[in-house]
């Protein structure tokens, strides 16, 4: 997807990474850096390590670690300010006191908190009695840039802080982050969204938005205020209202390699026997330590342009590109001997090295689409992806229960069976209680009796529940007559016909519509991004071509739709935000009126590869209309979603 006009995400890449390097430039002279785990990743997005070198960083350790040494006299600590990271606060103050009693260097520390400065984090340090001994300031990073078209907070866990332990940090910071957004573009005309979170997050806006108008520093420059003339709306999606998208297998090329590997800030580690070794180490006898460590980072994003073509499709579909290329360079590298100038040589050197890099790329791929293939052709997976298919569609429960049963008696892995029961659980409403302790019984012998916490934790989050009655599910949400309905759960039942969720029919190699993702099941959380940018569509493809149901081009927000919000789970809003009305004005004669605008699209509590994949699909398929700009709160995953619940620690053994 092409950059966005409007919105310019290298700015924010770049302004980020000024902050960071001015903020290591503020400490003179040599210094080491320690580094939160979960940071490490959004910091090498931003800056390189040659680059820290130049700014004086001599080593670089991870807190979780606890091995900085006192080889440099200034210490600098990076880790996330809120709350959630109490117990890493708790370890930047014991490393200080460590290097405070063993080292005989009069050290100076320093702390960078992202993306502020929090009491908690001061009250830890001040009881620790260092609080006066270091230096401590704000690094702002909100969104961080993963792709041309994709913003993320990068939290590791948002899912299981809104829908486990309650934290609602991620919400507070997102909505910190679109302020931002809002402040350098102007308002969103417009906010709709779905899900009891999302509303809370528009409601922090509205009132971050007063707070700011308010604000002396912000007078000179109100124009801001007003509403934007190159963004057209701010689409919030709460993770909430559609559990079961993310529960289900991934079937594109990226999200089937974050399935396999866990992609984490756009790098995976995969085993030097799929991917082949290291560039420039090929031919050299691996060592005793490579044999024990077989494996290597491969860059997964835009810069790799085989890649690029590859992510966003099917998984049945990536042979064939993958061919494609290869016969094109094969063609390219066969243009060597049609050379018969001078000139014509010279042009194609200057292309040899694009040429090997694109070679390169494509060995990587081919070896990763092997194993990936392998995977998918395996019985376990067809059974696994059988099993989520009947349940999606509602077929016949009690043999999905005889093959959720055999495979726990195979001894598959505990998050596959999980996703699977808390599939059932969303698409239905719940399972039949008798079943459902059957399924636990059966959990806790096959896999631990630990795991009566991981199903308390999934019963907290709504994932794993008993279904209160046989036709829970079974009929529409009835409209009401006093105000808005708010649906306690999602009626998957209802929806998967009235938007169509199951298209039977799907090209894999062109396809036509966002089900291609999952081999026949579009995304819910996407159908209702469409239910908002693209009616006439959505209406055509549900009700027929000669069906208009009233939805032009022209309407607004959930306009023609209201049925089917009313029965997802949540708030729906539709919050319009207007400015003075000859500032904005002002505003439209300055900017123009023509253009593409930019939907601004936030999933809170994440967002899977395949969401995005169906994203970028609306977004070609919009192409001259408006841009789409995908942001989120991170990554997430069935394996991560259900990781979130389940308890790592075993009962020990006496």
């Amino acid at each position: 997807m092409a950059p966005h006009p409007g919105i310019e995400i290298e700015q924010i890449k770049e302004k980020a990474r000024k902050d960071l390097l001015g903020l290591l430039e503020g400490v003179r002279g040599k210094k080491n850096l320690v580094i939160e785990k979960g940071l490490a990743g959004p910091v090498g997005i931003l800056v390189k390590f040659s680059t820290l070198q130049e700014y004086g960083v001599d080593k670089v350790y991870l807190l979780e670690n606890d091995n900085v040494d006192s080889s440099q006299r200034n210490v600098i600590f990076l880790a996330r300010g809120e709350s959630a990271s109490r117990s890493l606060a708790i370890a930047v103050k014991e490393q200080i006191k460590r290097l405070q009693k063993n080292s005989s260097i009069d050290h100076e520390f320093s702390i960078f908190l992202i993306p502020r400065r929090t009491l908690i984090c001061n009250k830890i340090l001040e009881d620790a009695g260092v609080l006066g001994d270091v230096s401590v300031e704000e690094f702002p990073l909100y969104f961080i840039p993963l792709e041309p078209d994709v913003l993320s907070l990068e939290f590791e866990d948002s899912f299981g802080d809104l829908y486990l332990r309650k934290d609602a940090t991620c919400t507070f910071l997102a909505a910190r982050a679109l302020m931002l957004l809002q402040q350098k573009h102007g308002l969103f005309p417009r906010i709709l969204g779905k899900g009891d979170h999302a509303h809370r997050l528009m409601e922090l806006l509205l009132r971050m938005r007063t707070e700011a108008a308010t604000e002396e520093a912000l007078s000179a420059s109100r124009l801001d205020l007003m509403p934007s003339a190159t963004i057209e709306s701010l689409i919030i999606i709460d993770r909430e209202v559609d559990f079961a998208t993310v529960l289900l297998t991934q079937l594109t090329y990226e999200g089937l390699i974050d399935e396999l590997y866990h992609i984490q800030d756009n790098q995976a580690d995969i085993e030097t026997s799929v991917v082949g070794p290291v560039p420039g180490q090929q031919g050299k006898t691996p060592t005793v330590q490579s044999q024990q460590n077989l494996s290597r980072k491969i860059q997964l994003d835009s810069s790799d342009k085989v890649y690029e073509q590859l992510r966003d499709t099917n998984i049945a579909a990536v042979g064939k590109i993958l061919n494609k290329v290869a016969r094109r360079l094969a063609g390219d590298y066969e243009l060597r001997h049609t050379t018969k100038t001078t000139s014509e040589l010279k042009d194609f050197v200057s292309k040899l090295p694009g040429y090997q890099v694109e070679q390169q790329s494509v060995n990587v791929h081919t070896g990763l689409a092997e194993k990936i293939l392998k995977h998918t052709d395996s019985d376990l997976f067809t059974r696994v992806i059988e099993t989520q298919q009947n349940l999606v569609a509602n077929l016949d429960l009690s043999s999905q229960h005889d093959a959720i049963e055999e495979l726990i008696a195979r001894d598959t892995p505990l998050p596959a069976i999980l996703r699977l029961l808390c599939l059932e659980s969303c698409i239905s409403g719940g399972i039949r209680a008798k079943d459902l302790e059957n399924f636990k019984r059966l959990i806790l012998h096959a896999y631990g009796f630990q795991h009566l916490l991981t199903l308390d934790a999934l019963e907290k989050m709504h994932l794993l529940e008993a279904r209160a009655s046989a036709n829970v599910l079974s009929l529409p949400l009835p409209g009401g007559g006093g105000g808005p309905v708010v649906g306690t759960k999602t009626n998957y039942n209802y929806l998967r016909n009235l938007l169509r969720l199951i298209v039977n029919e799907v090209n894999a190699q062109d396809p036509s519509d966002i089900a291609y993702v999952y081999s026949g099941y579009a995304p819910l959380s996407i159908r209702l991004v469409q239910c908002i940018i693209q009616k006439p569509y959505l209406t055509t493809l549900t009700k027929g071509a000669t069906s208009s149901n009233g939805v032009s081009t022209a309407a607004h927000g959930w306009q023609g739709f209201e049925d089917a919000v009313k029965n997802v789970k949540g708030e729906t809003f539709n919050k319009v935000q207007k400015g003075e009305e000859q500032a904005t004005k002002a505003r439209q004669v300055l900017s123009g009126a023509g253009g593409k605008k930019t939907v601004v699209v936030m999933f809170l509590g994440g967002i899977t590869f395949t969401e995005i994949a169906a994203l970028r699909f609306i977004a070609k398929s919009e192409e001259g209309k408006r841009n789409i700009l995908i942001c989120t709160t991170g990554i997430v995953s069935g394996d991560r979603l259900v990781g979130s619940a389940v308890e790592k620690g075993t009962f020990g053994k006496v």
